[in-house]
């Protein structure tokens, strides 16, 4: 699945047509001739500088950098020798041939940027998540197609070792039979840090870091329509301790997902969390379950009257897919795995489920 439309996608009676035909699929001739530029140099992660390599080693040419802090520009230019920069992405989108554009900034500024970019032309690529809310995401997603320009999301870790492995033996082999249940988890007890990622109305709250990454991995693996989410939450623990006081992440959010077929989903995130639970991602189905983190996983199978069980290491995660899907979509006219409609389903869960938990009550989901 990890290389088509997802078939959960195409069921659900969402338009696909973006995927196939919408986009100006096959724009480029080479590889070379994608000109590519990055909204963001800064960050812990030299997210910036990673994202111009992986593009270029994937044929793209890295051109622009636009970014507020000069001394980050100053790093850009000496790691790449002879890119443009600019101090705003206004002037990098009227002074730069740039034509693909990747979104290294906080999560609330990804609509407003992403919208910005395909106004001017220009292809987009937001980091994850692709917005906060599910409007922002159809925008987005309306504006991409009526300009027939690539929108998709950076979900690199769609090829991660762990959910590449996790499929070779639910969904090939169906080693542990029908799936009905996920639940995903992750956290433990600390105060949060004093980074934009703690503040609620930036980053969108708890569940939208590692959470979209943990409904990604589960969306892989239950492949049917989504109708229902729920959402609970507690703030107020570390609010008081934090910079962002009020505005502070919450201590813990859940969201839980049904699906049309019956299966349920759980997601936890939690930063009070004393005692959390081995693994991040526990797979339930009628002959057994599965448990994977990032390194290990291990696979309990009932056999008649007897416990199999089963512990290996995960593969090695195969990010250059992203990018070279990227490249192959752009010059060849490949299908795009990571489709807009695909990146909206996750942020669909959080929205839910951020408005569930202040409402009290399940909320259905909503297809475009």
């Amino acid at each position: 699945m990890s290389g088509d439309v997802a078939p959960s996608v195409l069921r659900a009676g969402v338009d696909t047509t973006f995927a196939r035909k919408g986009v100006m699929m096959g724009t480029f001739k080479r590889a070379k001739d994608i000109k590519v530029g990055v909204i963001g140099y800064g960050g812990a992660f030299n997210m910036g500088r990673q994202h111009l390599t992986d593009m270029q080693a994937e044929g793209m040419t890295p051109v622009a950098v636009a970014e507020m802090d000069p001394e980050r520009l100053e790093v850009a230019t000496e790691e790449f020798p002879g890119i443009g920069t600019f101090r705003s992405p206004t002037r990098m989108l009227n002074s730069s041939d740039v034509n693909l554009v990747v979104l290294i900034t906080p999560h609330n500024t990804h609509a407003r940027l992403a919208l910005q970019c395909l106004r001017a032309g220009r292809h987009v690529i937001s980091e994850k998540p692709l917005a906060i809310r599910t409007s922002d995401c159809d925008r987005m997603i309306r504006e991409a197609k009526r300009r027939k320009l690539m929108l998709t999301t950076y979900h690199n870790r769609h090829w991660d070792g762990c959910v590449l492995e996790a499929l070779k033996h639910i969904r090939r082999e169906r080693a542990i039979g029908d799936v009905y249940r996920i639940e995903a988890h992750i956290g433990g007890y600390g105060k949060p840090g004093d980074w934009w990622r703690s503040s609620k109305s930036i980053s969108g709250g708890i569940m939208y870091d590692w959470g979209v990454h943990l409904l990604e991995y589960a969306l892989q693996i239950i492949d049917d329509e989504m109708v229902e989410v729920t959402g609970y939450a507690r703030q107020g623990f570390w609010a008081r301790k934090t910079r962002w006081k009020e505005d502070t992440n919450e201590d813990v959010a859940s969201a839980v997902v049904r699906f049309r077929n019956g299966a349920w989903l759980t997601l936890t995130v939690s930063s009070v969390e004393a005692n959390p639970k081995a693994g991040q991602l526990e797979i339930s189905g009628t002959n057994g379950s599965y448990v994977f983190d990032g390194r290990t996983y291990e696979m309990i199978q009932q056999v008649e009257d007897r416990k199999v069980i089963t512990k290996g290491q995960n593969r090695s995660s195969e990010w250059p897919k992203f990018y070279r899907n990227v490249a192959a979509h752009l010059v060849k006219g490949r299908d795009l795995v990571i489709t807009p409609e695909w990146a909206r389903r996750p942020i669909h869960i959080l929205d839910l489920a951020v408005q569930s938990a202040k409402k009290g009550q399940a909320l259905k989901t909503k297809w475009r």
